[in-house]
């Protein structure tokens, strides 16, 4: 049975590829699998089925057919999760350091989806196969919280939410060097790096997406700082390119750290210690809170000392 929708392409679209603009327009979508959509034929301009290169004019009316959910072919795998809130709509949990959220190359098992299905099986399909319930992600190395979607209804609720930036979402990281100003907010855009693909980079405005990162300086310490952040957008490495772009990279962050000291951390000293949302039945606002994991306060102590 196929799920069908229609969306009407505004300025702030028009002029995209294809499969980009839905992306935007249906954030629970995955572009990989946006781009599948669109080889089937499950997703036409104007009625019409276009490549996903084509260049969506405003106006035009997007339709997209979305089949339903086949099965995980993900195996479970008996993790232990550190779970800090559960009903049959979703799930919050306490992300550790060094541990993938879902299944990709290189890493096929041992990841956050493989142990929510040894947890529990009914997790929502729309983000596809190999990332079921996973509704949005933290980088392997930085440990923190995240929601979890059981069904369809609640992933679809809690994306709308990341859509439109009203998830609280709040950091806390060591970063290298002694921040000169209080609280401020870092307003540039984010695009893949030019030569090498595995890297974000910060682009002139026009050529990536908008990201803002709200920022307070907790503390000041020789050399570092401790600093709180608050995502105003979620772009890919997006307080880790942030603050290297000012000159203050998150200590222990081997992509975007250069060659400073690591401190022997097994990841970047970058944790998600907040998240509130509101919930997809009950409508009320639910918040969280998760402590830096030891070694991220271990350092801390050592820098104070």
């Amino acid at each position: 049975m196929l799920k069908k929708a229609s969306y009407t392409v505004d300025k702030t679209i028009a002029g995209n590829r294809l499969d980009v603009a839905v992306s935007r327009l249906v954030p629970e979508l995955t572009r990989t699998r946006v781009q599948k959509l669109i080889k089937e034929g499950l997703i036409t301009v104007d009625g019409t089925a276009r490549k996903a290169n084509f260049r969506v004019p405003a106006g035009a009316q997007l339709e997209v057919s979305v089949p339903a959910p086949e099965p995980s072919d993900v195996l479970p795998e008996e993790i232990e999760l550190d779970i800090l809130y559960e009903d049959k709509e979703l799930l919050v949990v306490n992300k550790p350091q060094g541990l993938v959220v879902h299944p990709a190359a290189g890493h096929a098992g041992g990841t956050l989806v493989n142990a929510l299905l040894h947890h529990c099986r009914d997790l929502s399909g729309i983000g596809g196969r190999t990332r079921p319930g996973i509704v949005h992600r933290l980088d392997k190395d930085t440990s923190g919280l995240l929601v979890v979607a059981k069904n369809d209804r609640a992933h679809l609720s809690l994306a709308e939410q990341f859509k439109k930036h009203s998830v609280t979402r709040e950091y806390v990281a060591i970063v290298h060097g002694e921040m000169s100003t209080a609280r401020g907010t870092i307003d540039a855009a984010i695009a893949r790096h030019s030569s090498e693909r595995k890297k974000m980079a910060v682009v002139p405005a026009g050529r990536g997406r908008r990201a803002v990162t709200h920022f307070t300086v907790l503390e000041l310490l020789k050399g570092y700082t401790y600093v709180a952040l608050r995502l105003e957008t979620g772009r890919t490495h997006q307080i880790r390119v942030h603050l290297a772009a000012i000159g203050h990279p998150v200590v222990g962050d081997p992509v975007y750290g250069g060659k400073r000291e690591k401190h022997f951390l097994k990841g970047q000293a970058l944790h998600a210690r907040l998240l509130g949302f509101v919930h997809p039945t009950s409508n009320k606002y639910m918040e969280f809170f998760s402590e830096p994991p030891q070694a991220f306060q271990d350092l801390l102590e050592k820098l104070r000392k």
